[in-house]
């Protein structure tokens, strides 16, 4: 992997001393000096945090409202002209704005997001923060770095989150009155409030609008939204004045203002009045006496609108010194440590390599990542493991498969069979993404193992890299893709073995059997994404044992008796041999109580789904490029 490029303007927070901060610190400090005496000790003492100003690493940036907006913008600008173009590169960056006002109507900031890059306020509420200005992600261009080949669909990893904006965009051609975010997977906007103009999900004025490929948004206030070209999106428990548009598969789950869904598939909306279970992503917050805290919303059960309209969202604050701030020169000894402990956890922004397991054991730890941190497995490890315990909080991270081949890569309760917890307090992944390959060659059976009961996955992207910088020689002879079918491997995506596991938002791409197999009781999925692998030398390579041609993009385990899919796109491109045929996009058992809402497969150009679902459904094929086979219901009612 090229070694990380730190970025040149990281630093502390600024911000302004009073008498009543000077008086917090103190107490602060005798309150740490306490915590350590009564600290029992595993290995090394608790590393100490300072809760005014916690050391987050040269790879944070804090600003406050007294930092000039040209600075700002110089600064965030040179971020993003760094990261532009670094999808397969090291470095990671969050960037934090305390409470206040940043930039005007006269002056405004615009912020342009790149890969592997967090922006989010500070404050308790999202309407403590306030960009006067966008906050955008634009088409890009991959041939001159200039105005050729702009597209979205590789516009991944970054995150914006808990700020307000303002849309003010002075007139830059077709750019006036509209904050673009043409992004694909493994993104995310949460507890926005957004007003002054539309938010566009597409950038239509970098060489058109070119086709984005999908994304998540969550606890938000938001003006009309132009969805434009983006294939498939789910937006949860937020507000919308409107929404116009649509590709494939677009889904609203407890939506205020959502679109109806009557006339599907045209438009192909989905539309779900309440989300049966939801947990918002924990959020890092400074409170009115300038203490960190990071607050871990609860559980909610069927659901709708925004968490904190009336006041703070419901849940628990915990105070930054309750957290072990890890840094990628950590061992992992020490981190497991921290958690014996009884410490939760702060992966500050890098790329770990990961030579043991990481253990989560503890009911209702919260392990938080900062600008896409990293782990990175070394030498067949297994990154992390999360024991069955109530309440427990995975957020914000991405875990990479080595070049050895490791298990999983994310193993969620005793593999040999979990324990029922609390559906009120489910284990729950926010914003948790996997890579097999892309900046490495990457090796594992299965990316994310869940055995526990009582599971809730709010928006994961797992991806088997159909593309990257793995360093297959072209001189061998050997097709490239045929070269990543032998040599970037990845068995399984997504493995659900435990019961009552929810997903909101889960995207699983490339995988070489099955990208899904759910063999747990009671799962509920809302908004499903697959492509197929793009990369099988030979229909021999894709053939089950049984002879059934191709792996389904979703599977249901033959026994499963419950389960409920609501809108949802296999996709199929299979660019190394266009002649290869999968016999369904999806499969499950046929008994009332599966049930289908809103299904489709299609073709980008290149190889043949003979079905949507248990040989029902039309074929997509390259006589229909483009234009998906939808089934409403399966089994119809």
């Amino acid at each position: 992997m090229p070694a990380p490029v730190p970025h040149p303007t990281a630093r502390t927070a600024r911000r302004t001393a009073a008498p009543a901060r000077i008086a917090a610190v103190a107490t602060g400090a005798a309150l740490i000096a306490s915590a350590l005496l009564v600290t029992p000790a595993v290995a090394a003492p608790p590393r100490a945090v300072d809760p005014f100003d916690p050391d987050f690493g040269p790879n944070v940036t804090i600003y406050s409202p007294d930092t000039p907006v040209a600075e700002i913008r110089a600064e965030l600008d040179a971020l993003h002209a760094q990261q532009v173009d670094a999808e397969m590169g090291t470095t990671r960056q969050a960037v934090y704005f305390l409470p206040g006002e940043y930039g005007s109507a006269a002056d405004p900031l615009q912020v342009k997001v790149g890969y592997y890059t967090e922006i989010a306020g500070l404050g308790a509420s999202p309407e403590d923060v306030t960009v006067h200005g966008a906050v955008e992600v634009y088409n890009r261009c991959l041939a001159d770095g200039g105005t050729s080949n702009c597209l979205a669909l590789v516009n991944f990893w970054r995150t914006i989150a808990n700020l307000s904006i303002d849309i003010q965009t002075p007139d830059r051609g077709c750019r006036s009155g509209a904050d673009f975010w043409a992004v694909s997977q493994a993104v995310s906007m949460r507890r926005l409030d957004v007003s002054g103009g539309n938010l566009s999900l597409m950038d239509y004025c970098t060489a058109g609008p070119q086709y984005a490929s999908g994304g998540f948004i969550a606890d938000s206030r938001l003006p009309s939204v132009i969805n434009g070209s983006q294939q498939q999106w789910l937006i949860r428990n937020s507000e919308v004045a409107g929404w116009s548009n649509a590709v494939w598969n677009q889904v609203f789950s407890g939506v205020e203002g959502a679109p109806d869904d009557a006339a599907f598939p045209n438009p192909p909306y989905t539309t779900i009045d309440e989300t049966p279970l939801s947990r918002e992503k924990p959020y890092l917050y400074v409170d009115d006496a300038g203490r960190y805290n990071v607050r871990v919303p609860a559980a909610q059960q069927d659901s709708r609108g925004i968490s904190w309209t009336d006041g703070e969202t419901a849940g628990r604050s915990i105070p930054i010194t309750d957290f072990y701030i890890a840094t990628p020169s950590d061992s992992v000894k020490d981190i497991n440590n921290a958690l014996a402990r009884g410490q939760h956890l702060i992966l500050t922004p890098g790329v770990y390599d990961i030579d043991r397991t990481i253990q989560v054991k503890r009911a209702n730890t919260v392990v938080l990542g900062l600008g896409h941190a990293t782990l990175t497995a070394v030498n067949g490890a297994v990154p992390l493991e999360v024991k069955d315990a109530e309440g427990i909080v995975v957020a914000g991270v991405t875990i990479d498969a080595g070049t050895e081949l490791s298990p999983v890569l994310l193993r969620v309760g005793n593999a040999h069979g979990g324990k029922k917890l609390d559906q009120a307090n489910p284990i729950t992944l926010s914003d948790v993404y996997f890579r097999v390959g892309g900046p490495h060659i990457g090796k594992t059976t299965t990316a994310l193992e869940i055995n526990a009961d009582d599971v809730l996955i709010d928006h994961t992207w797992v991806w088997r890299g159909d593309h990257g910088v793995e360093g297959f020689d072209p001189s061998n002879g050997v097709n490239g893709d045929t070269e990543r079918w032998n040599t970037n491997t990845g068995t399984v995506g997504v493995i659900v073995n435990g019961d009552d596991v929810t997903a909101t938002g889960l995207f699983v791409e490339h995988f070489q059997t099955y990208n899904t197999l759910w063999n747990g009781e009671n799962g509920r999925v809302i908004l499903y994404q697959n492509e197929l692998p793009y990369d099988p030398p030979t229909q021999a390579d894709w053939t089950q044992p049984d002879g059934t041609l191709g792996y389904p993009g979703y599977k249901v385990a033959d026994d499963v008796t419950t389960h409920r899919l609501d809108g949802a796109g296999v996709y199929v491109f299979n660019q190394n041999n266009p002649s290869i045929i999968t016999a369904n996009g999806f499969e499950v058992p046929e008994t009332p109580g599966v049930q289908l809402h809103h299904i489709m497969t299609v073709n980008l150009s290149a190889g043949t789904v003979q079905h949507v679902v248990n040989g029902v459904g039309g074929q997509a094929d390259n006589t229909n490029t483009g234009t998906p086979q939808f089934v409403v219901d399966y089994p119809a009612p």
